[in-house]
């Protein structure tokens, strides 16, 4: 009976540690030409697409994209304009940071982006240099500054479970942490064109260095725990310009690899090891500009394969 119990016991911890989500949907925004949403299973296979309107202003477009609670995505297809689309393709909310609440004749344009539970939208608007949330009407509820480097240069921003905001500056290469009150609580400078960071589970913060071809784990008192820069060990994958981060709930780390070539994949998945046990490699798909993701979980999936199925003629 001991036997069989441990048996039972190890083959659980198999089965948790294989995959943190029964089924694994991806949502991708894509640009550098491609210029598409997409929702695939694990296997690259596309379910649903949407082909966006593209970059503006000679930039290179998608840097961030949700799967909000009801099923829709929150995107953007220009430097300004963030969109709320439903999976049958419909607008079902726009919001132009170039005209709004102050913006009119000022340089903005926005890469970085997040709904929250309320279902008021906050938006990290570069040039103007500041942080707003406005409501489902558009109507400003509260915004702070950024600080040097994020107001002309940012990139991705996360919401951390203290309610924090986490906000990466490509020039100078750093990540800030603001409280509410827009007061800077803690920092990482980088040294490179940083583009992503997330706070772990255990505290500390995930850190995708950008032009370091890096990722890299540091604790609050800002010291390094792990990093794999260039090629990941015990394999051909070379990592380039690292971008979005997710951790899944068994711990396992997704890492962003944009601009690697159609010789490496575009997301990879590492599990406590480091050893990398799942990849996303669709280069006819997406690219070599696949800057934003989002891995669904299994809600999420089973809500996106439940309104596709209406959607089927």
């Amino acid at each position: 009976m001991k036997l069989a119990s441990h048996f039972v016991v190890i083959l659980i911890c198999l089965l948790v540690n294989a995959s943190a989500y029964a089924e694994r949907l991806v949502l991708v925004g894509a640009s550098y030409g491609k210029n598409i949403l997409a929702i695939c299973d694990a296997d690259g296979d596309v379910l649903w697409s949407y082909q966006t309107a593209g970059p503006t202003q000679g930039h290179a477009g998608h840097h961030d994209v949700q799967l909000l609670p009801n099923g829709n995505i929150l995107f953007h297809d220009s430097w300004t304009g963030l969109k709320e689309i439903t999976l049958d393709k419909k607008v079902v909310w726009t919001y132009d940071s170039a005209t709004m609440n102050g913006n009119a004749g000022k340089r903005v344009d926005v890469h970085a982006f997040a709904r929250l539970p309320n279902g008021n939208t906050v938006i990290v608007e570069s040039g103007v240099g500041r942080i707003i949330e406005v409501d489902p009407s558009g109507k400003l509820v509260h915004q702070f500054p950024l600080k040097e480097g994020g107001t002309q240069s940012t990139r991705l921003m996360r919401i951390t479970p203290d309610g924090t905001y986490l906000v990466c500056s490509e020039n100078p290469g750093v990540v800030t942490e603001y409280n509410r009150k827009g007061e800077v609580i803690w920092d990482y400078p980088t040294n490179t064109r940083v583009f992503g960071a997330l706070r772990l589970q255990n505290g500390n913060t995930l850190i995708a260095s950008g032009s370091g071809n890096s990722v890299l784990e540091v604790t609050p008192d800002r010291k390094v725990v792990w990093e794999i820069k260039g090629k990941v060990p015990e394999t051909d994958v070379e990592l380039k310009w690292t971008t979005c981060l997710q951790q899944l709930d068994n711990g396992n780390l997704i890492i962003g690899n944009c601009h690697a070539g159609p010789e490496n994949p575009q997301i990879i998945e590492l599990d406590g090891d480091k050893k990398i046990v799942w990849e996303f490699d669709e280069f006819e798909l997406v690219g070599n500009g696949l800057a934003c993701w989002e891995i669904l979980n299994d809600q999420q999936s089973s809500l996106v394969r439940k309104k596709l199925a209406v959607l089927k003629p």
